[in-house]
This record gives C-alpha cells, structure tokens and sequence, in this order.
C-alpha cells in the first residue's frame, strides 16, 4: 500500500436517495435507502432501467453536479458526500472505452495511480502485477488502440486494481469476455478483497459468477426502492421466481427460448461469401493492417442464423465490421451475391452509406458509436427517412420498434443519457429499422434483464423467420442456444472453422 492509505473498505449510507438526470423528466432511481459495512461485497441487481449504473456512479463521485442533474435524499460514503471522497472508490464503468485514456497499455494502468501520488517506484511494481492479476499479459507499451472490447475491459479493471481503493465498484466487469476471461476477472478482484478488506458493489447479469463470492444480494425496483436484500441463497431462493418474473435473472430460471419456424433449404437464397478471408484493422501509429485473424470460410443465406464465438482478441469485432463492409478485407475474397448485391458492387466494403442501409445493418459493440439525434425517436427515424421512406410510413417503423424493445417511455430522452441496456436495444433498433438483408450484431444481450433479453430474442426471431440473415458476436451461450443455427468459432488462430 502506498503511504497514508489504509487497508480496509468504506460504509455507505443512502436514505431515501435518488437522482434524475437534467435532460429526463422521471428519476433513473429513487428512494434508495440502503446501508453497507465495511469490506461488505454487494452483488447489486435489477431489472433494466432501475437505476444501477446510476447508483454506482453517484457512489464513485462522477454523476456531476447541480447543472447535471437533480438529487434527493442523502447518499453518504464514510460520512462524506462521495464526490469529496473520490480517490477511495475505484469505478470500472459499463463501457470500457470511455476509460482508456493514454496511448499505451502501462501508461494506462499507471494513470490513476500518479493521479492519487502513489510514488513512482511502487506505481510500477503495482502495473505488471495488476495486468497478470486480471489476465492482460502485454508488454508495457502495446497500444491501447489496438485491444479488443473485452481487453479494453480488462485494461479498465487492472487499472483500479493498481489503484487498491477502499471502495469498489464493478458495472458489468465480465460482459464482454470469453469463459476464461470471466473467472480470471471474478478471481482477480476476489485476491483484491481479500488484500484489502475492500467494500464492494459489483452489478451483473451473470448471477452465478459472483454469488459464491458475495456478502449480499440488493435488488432495485424498477419503481424505485429495493426489491429484495438479504443474503445470496436466501434472497435468490425465497424471492427467485418473483425477480425472475420482473426481469432479474436467477439462476435455476432459465429464459424463454422463441418458436422458430425457419425456412427451408429451398428458400435460403445466397447473401454473402467469405473465402479464405483475412481481417486486420490499422492501429495507432501504422498505415498497415495488422492480420487478427484469417484462412475464414463463410457463406450467408437469408435465414442463416449465424453466433461468432472465440477467445478475446481473436478478432470477432473485426470480422464482423469486414463482413458489415464498413473494413477492407486484408486478404481473401469477401463478395455479395446477386440477391443482396442487387446491382451494386460485390465487394460491400465500396459500397455507400446508401447503398449498405438496405443491405446490412450493424450494431457496433459500443452503442454510443452509432448514436446522432437529440431523442431517441429521432434517432430511429434517421435509416428509415435516409432510406426514402416518406413521413407516415418512418413514424410507423419507429412507433413499432418502440414497442417491440420497450423504448417507448423513452422516446424523447437524450440517446446518451439512457442505461447501458436502454443503449444497445436503441442501438439495436436503429439497425433494424432500414429492414437489411444481413444484420450484424457486437454483443446484442449486453446489459439486458431477462424480460428485454426474451424481447430481443423474439425480434431476431421473427427476423431470421422473415427471411433475414442474422449474425451476431457473443459470448452470452443462452443466446447462442436460442437463435444460433451454426457457431464461427475463431479460438484456434489462424483459421476459423464452422462447426
């Protein structure tokens, strides 16, 4: 430990506590009254919506001041408002973009720590230990541009392990990593406690990754207060089928998997045809792409439903931003078949923003990459009013879409100021509403409770009934068993295999 701070965690006190954002007219949480120990470990759950980001952040000292939004009751951490206590609390957010901040790997995981005058000496004692610790083995000046999602994510965890704050506060730590990735993060923080006597408050859907390791399991209503705290067993038993009922997902309640009725052989027409393909992106510094991976062999019909699996930064991102054509194959032929062509090149990586909105959609594994209007229903009016469709027929996609992935009470709140999974069913339904042949999807279940999980699924469903080609890259095997036909495996570098 670094000189004059203490080992141990912070209490946290919340009576009758809530907040709403300036630019939203209801509060993303409200009447929260809550007290936790010391070095107590809160598995924080809920229903979409409810309010937990939101509550951890306010802990961590980052929603911002008066201009930003409005709070009521009182939410104390040792006593001390939290923005006043901001150098105990370590926070690794939904998005782990939004917490790279320098260019190299070591840097990056140093930066907090030069922040709270940690000594030169023992930051860099602290920087490779942290990165074995959560299983991001890279030498120290490796660009950060060049990581994976799920290794940004990683990034941001090994920074606040450096940190060894008093206080931490984990926002979906394991969404966007491979099996093995999940329980050396989970193991990671578990030594952290252990060293440390931390507090800790983790929100995740994956209730079984974390309900060995916890204290306490606190669930918000999705109208305000707590729906349930107790201990784990006691609350995910005694209450399981009625927060299952509500969105929580608990384990033993397993979701609702769609009725399909796919189409036949005879009805698959061609789409899309990978052949020996290479991806690569260029990353910080080069003018040359970099092979992630190659050698992949794939075809796409209409009703394909397609799940791209594998280890973090093997390169399913990539893949998917090349078959989307939004990346130049490094190698190989990428080419779109007479039916999804329809005129246009074969090569979909030349093809305009015109011609790609009818073609293929994509949804990026950040949401907020993709977000441009004000409001959430101009936001999904933006593809279908580019498409050529005239103002009666875009206020009826939009209105369907809004009801079909539970949008509708937000449709004039800021896109920004939405809760991750709000985000990416948004992100979701803008890329459905152009109707595309093909739909690519980076991590479509991130940050959903069971409820919006089936709705997603059910929507994709009807899609791939429709005729449409699905692919979507996931980690989440409940969606995998849901609507995947086949599964692209890229684990074993170079090639991948469809099996």
């Amino acid at each position: 430990m670094s000189p004059g701070r203490v080992a141990g965690g912070v209490r946290i006190t919340a009576s009758g506590w809530g907040w709403r954002h300036a630019s939203r007219r209801a509060f993303a949480v409200r009447n929260i009254d809550l007290s936790v120990a010391p070095g107590e470990r809160v598995l924080l759950l809920g229903p979409s919506g409810a309010g937990k980001s939101t509550l951890i952040q306010a802990l961590a000292g980052v929603l911002g001041g008066d201009e930003e939004g409005d709070q009521r009751g009182e939410l104390l951490v040792d006593g001390h408002r939290p923005a006043s206590a901001r150098g105990e609390a370590g926070l690794v957010l939904q998005d782990p973009d939004s917490q790279v901040v320098l260019a190299r790997v070591g840097d990056d995981v140093a930066f907090a720590c030069e922040n709270l005058g940690v000594p030169r000496d023992e930051i860099w004692r602290r920087v490779p230990e942290a990165l074995a610790a959560v299983g991001l083995e890279l030498p120290l000046d490796h660009p950060t541009s060049s990581l994976s999602g799920g290794q940004k994510q990683r990034l941001a965890l090994a920074g606040v392990v450096a940190m060894r704050p008093r206080l931490l506060l984990l926002d979906e730590p394991t969404a966007n990593l491979d099996p093995d990735g999940v329980r050396e993060v989970r193991d990671a923080v578990a030594r952290v406690l252990d060293a440390t006597g931390a507090t800790l408050v983790v929100i995740e859907h994956r209730v079984a990754v974390w309900q060995a390791m916890v204290d306490r399991v606190v669930v918000l209503g999705a109208d305000g207060g707590l729906a349930a705290d107790g201990a784990p067993g006691v609350v995910l038993e005694r209450e399981g089928e009625r927060l299952a009922a509500a969105g929580v997902w608990v384990p033993g309640h397993p979701p609702r998997r769609p009725t399909r009725a796919p189409l036949s052989a005879g009805a698959r027409i061609p789409l899309l045809t990978a052949s020996g393909l290479a991806v690569g992106r260029t990353g910080f510094g080069r003018r040359v792409p970099t092979v992630v991976n190659s050698g992949i062999d794939l075809s796409v019909a209409s009703g394909d439903a397609v799940a791209i699996t594998g280890a973090n930064g093997s390169g399913k991102s990539t893949l998917a931003l090349t078959l989307a054509g939004l990346l130049t194959p490094v190698g190989g032929a990428l080419v779109a078949e007479q039916a999804l062509a329809d005129g246009a090149s074969t090569a979909p990586h030349r093809w305009r923003s015109r011609q790609l909105l009818p073609r293929i959609g994509m949804v990026f594994q950040d949401p907020e990459h993709q977000f441009l209007a004000p409001d959430v229903r101009a936001e999904l009016a933006i593809g279908p009013r580019a498409a050529g469709l005239g103002a009666v027929a875009v206020t009826a996609r939009v209105d369907e879409l809004m009801a079909a992935l539970h949008l509708e009470h937000l449709a004039a709140a800021n896109p920004f100021t939405l809760s991750g999974g709000e985000k990416r069913r948004l992100s979701v339904a803008t890329a459905l509403a152009t109707r595309p042949r093909i739909l690519l999807l980076d991590e479509p279940t991130f940050g959903q409770d069971s409820r919006t999980w089936g709705q997603l699924v059910d929507l994709l469903a009807g899609l791939l009934d429709d005729g449409s080609a699905v692919l979507a890259v996931t980690h989440d095997t409940d969606f995998v068993d849901a609507v995947a036909e086949r599964v692209l495996r890229l684990d074993t570098l170079p090639a991948g295999a469809i099996l």
